[in-house]
C-alpha cells in the first residue's frame, strides 16, 4: 500500500508562525512597560496629592515614562547574568588541570545554594509581615534567594561533573517565582523613583514653565505665596476679573491643566486644576533669571572741570 504524500503545507503558514512569535512578545512587552509607567506615574504625581486617573494620560504617555523605572533595574540585571555566565564559563574551561580549585568551588556553589536558602526563607518572613520588610526587601529576598539556589547547584554539579537534572515542573515553578519576583521588584522600584522624583520637582519648581493665568473667578492655592491683582472692568466682552502670578504649570493633559504655586509644600498651598478650554486665559512667561543679562558698557570718560576763573 502505498504511503500517502503528507499534504502541502500553505505558503502563508511560516508567516503566520513568525508573527505568531513575534506579535506576542511585543504585546507583553508593550504591556509590562504601560504598567511599570503607570506605577512611575501614580507615584510621582501622588506626591503632589493628584491620582493619576485625573490627568488622563494616555497609552503612549505611559509608556514614554517607563524608561525612567527600568534603566537601573535592566542594568543591575543584566551586569548579574553577565558575571554568572562568566563565571560558570570560567569554571568548565578549569577542566581537570586544577582539582583542588575546582573542588572549593564545588564548596563554594553549595554554600551559594544555603545562603540562597536561607534569603527565600527571609523573605517569606518579610511577606508574612513576621519583620517590617520595605517595599523592595520581599521581591528581591525571594528572588535573589531563588537565583542563589539555582545557581549555587548549577556550580556545584559544574565542578562535579553531572549533569544538570531534567526536573522541568520544578525549574518551571522555580523560573515562574523568579519572573514574578523580579516584576514585584521593579514595580516597586518605579514607585520608588516616581517618588522621589516627585520630592526633587517639589524642591525644583523653576524647572516647571511659569505662567500667567487670568480667570473669571478667584483661585484658591492656599497659604503659598500667590500674587493676585484685580483685573480692570473693560467692555461688555471682557470676562477675565482676575490676574494670578508666582504660579507654574505642573502637568497639562487633554483640556486639563495643573497649575502649582512657586511656595508649594506638602503642608503650603494646593494644586489647581483648570480647564483649558478657553475658560480661563494662561500665557508663559519667561523666566527672568534665565535672560542672559547686557553686556555693561563702559561709562564715557569724565572731563576734568575747568578751574575758576581767578577774581
Amino acid at each position: 500500500m502505498e504511503e500517502q504524500p503528507a499534504p502541502a503545507r500553505p505558503p502563508w503558514g511560516n508567516w503566520l508562525k513568525a508573527v505568531a512569535g513575534f506579535v506576542a512578545p511585543t504585546t507583553l512587552l508593550t504591556g509590562l512597560l504601560f504598567y511599570f509607567g503607570y506605577a512611575y506615574t501614580s507615584s510621582l504625581y501622588s506626591y503632589f496629592g493628584i491620582d493619576v486617573a485625573t490627568l488622563g494620560l494616555s497609552t503612549q504617555d505611559l509608556l514614554l515614562r517607563s524608561p525612567a523605572s527600568l534603566y537601573m533595574p535592566l542594568a543591575v540585571a543584566l551586569a548579574a547574568g553577565l558575571a554568572g555566565a562568566l563565571g560558570l564559563a570560567w569554571v568548565s574551561s578549569l577542566g581537570d588541570a586544577r582539582p583542588g580549585l575546582v573542588r572549593r568551588l564545588g564548596h563554594v556553589g553549595v554554600g551559594l545554594a544555603l545562603c540562597g536558602g536561607a534569603l527565600f526563607v527571609l523573605g517569606l518572613l518579610g511577606g508574612l509581615q513576621v519583620w517590617p520588610a520595605g517595599p523592595l526587601d520581599t521581591p528581591l529576598l525571594l528572588g535573589g534567594g531563588l537565583l542563589l539556589v539555582v545557581y549555587g547547584r548549577t556550580l556545584h554539579l559544574k565542578t562535579t561533573g553531572h549533569p544538570f537534572p531534567g526536573e522541568l515542573k520544578t525549574l518551571a515553578i522555580v523560573a515562574a517565582l523568579i519572573a514574578v519576583s523580579l516584576f514585584w521588584a521593579v514595580q516597586a522600584y518605579a514607585q520608588i523613583h516616581g517618588r522621589d522624583d516627585g520630592r526633587e520637582l517639589a524642591r525644583n519648581l523653576w524647572h516647571r514653565p511659569m505662567v500667567v493665568v487670568d480667570t473669571p473667578e478667584q483661585l484658591y492655592f492656599g497659604a503659598a505665596p500667590v500674587q493676585e491683582t484685580s483685573l480692570p472692568a473693560g467692555g461688555p466682552g471682557q470676562k477675565y476679573k482676575y490676574r494670578y502670578r508666582g504660579v507654574r504649570l505642573l502637568a497639562q493633559s487633554g483640556n486639563r491643566m495643573f497649575l502649582i504655586p512657586d511656595g508649594w509644600t506638602r503642608t503650603r498651598g494646593f494644586v489647581v486644576m483648570v480647564p483649558a478650554d478657553g475658560t480661563v486665559r494662561v500665557a508663559f512667561r519667561r523666566e527672568l533669571g534665565l535672560v542672559t543679562p547686557p553686556t555693561p558698557t563702559a561709562p564715557p570718560p569724565r572731563t576734568a572741570a575747568p578751574p575758576p576763573a581767578p577774581r
